[in-house]
């Protein structure tokens, strides 16, 4: 695209031109746009002779437009609402959240923010913390566990959801009402987390705080992973609940934790030293807004 070419156009002459196809004649589309008509007859032949072709009939009455007029109309009344919509962004945000929380609570954002450009940024809760530290994203959506080490961040909590257990659906346990942490920490588990370990996840402290050392045959931060693998019966899982019920649960039966005694604790995580932009304050104040999800499921 050549952008030089926009130079020899002016914007007046496009919204003269579509006034008056839009009003019927030039005295209307005057009166509506507020402009003398025989500006808005200047403002017509000017773009007509920049384009070569003659827009309008003018023997006719009222004015018509000529098939030139026609053709060029939609991409005219095209420019003038990209226009509209340019002059209601607010600005832009960074946001930045983890997988589950993304596919429940980013839509609900994005369809009360129209005036907001925001930017999806998603990744585990320990590179959301690190983005957010380094001014890479505006916000974090993220569990509170693993806690934050810098102390320039500042967080609320949004909802709070249970630890819940995966098995596959021909698991002799995923037709109880509730198991619990022993009888969990008994079977091969695949649990949420670094493969690599040493960070307190909600699974992880739980199982801590009943004296049990599981071992984990695998870990994700990716609720379709975890679901797959306990599909595929090759483990257990012991995930939150918000995480496997945005998912495919086919195949899986989600099981509550009657002793687990942690919950992951969801936040608005922000850097405490950064303006509040007005846009950022209108994705704030959206999010808190937002009732919690419902997890009647379990």
């Amino acid at each position: 695209m050549d952008l030089t070419a926009a130079y020899g156009y002016r914007l007046d002459w496009v919204v003269s031109f579509v006034a008056v196809a839009r009003y019927g004649g030039f005295s209307a589309a005057a009166k509506a746009v507020f402009r003398g008509q025989s500006r808005i007859s200047e403002h017509v032949a000017e773009l007509e002779k920049a384009l070569g072709v003659q827009l309008f009939d003018r023997s006719a009455h009222p004015v018509a437009l000529t098939p030139e007029g026609r053709a060029l109309l939609p991409a005219a009344e095209e420019i003038l609402h990209r226009l509209g919509e340019l002059a209601t962004v607010r600005g832009q945000v960074r946001f930045g959240t983890y997988p589950s929380a993304a596919a429940w609570l980013f839509p609900q954002v994005a369809v009360r923010v129209k005036e907001v450009r925001l930017l999806l940024v998603e990744g585990p809760s320990i590179e959301l913390e690190r983005a957010l530290v380094h001014g890479e994203i505006d916000l974090a959506i993220r569990p509170v566990h693993p806690l934050v080490a810098s102390e320039t961040l500042e967080h609320r909590v949004l909802w709070r959801e249970p630890l819940v257990a995966v098995f596959a659906a021909s698991h002799p346990l995923a037709a109880q009402p509730s198991v619990g942490l022993a009888d969990l920490a008994a079977l091969p588990l695949i649990s949420i987390g670094e493969a690599s370990g040493g960070r307190q996840f909600e699974s992880h402290l739980a199982f801590a705080s009943a004296g049990l050392s599981p071992a984990s045959v695998y870990r994700t931060n990716q609720p379709q992973t975890l679901l797959s693998l306990v599909r595929h019966g090759l483990g257990t899982g012991v995930t939150n609940a918000l995480a496997v019920t945005t998912a495919n649960l086919d195949g899986v039966r989600l099981v509550p934790i009657h002793d687990a005694g942690v919950e992951r604790q969801v936040a608005l995580f922000l850097h405490r030293d950064r303006p509040r932009t007005p846009a950022l304050t209108a994705v704030i104040d959206t999010v808190t807004a937002i009732d919690p999800p419902a997890l009647g499921v379990l």
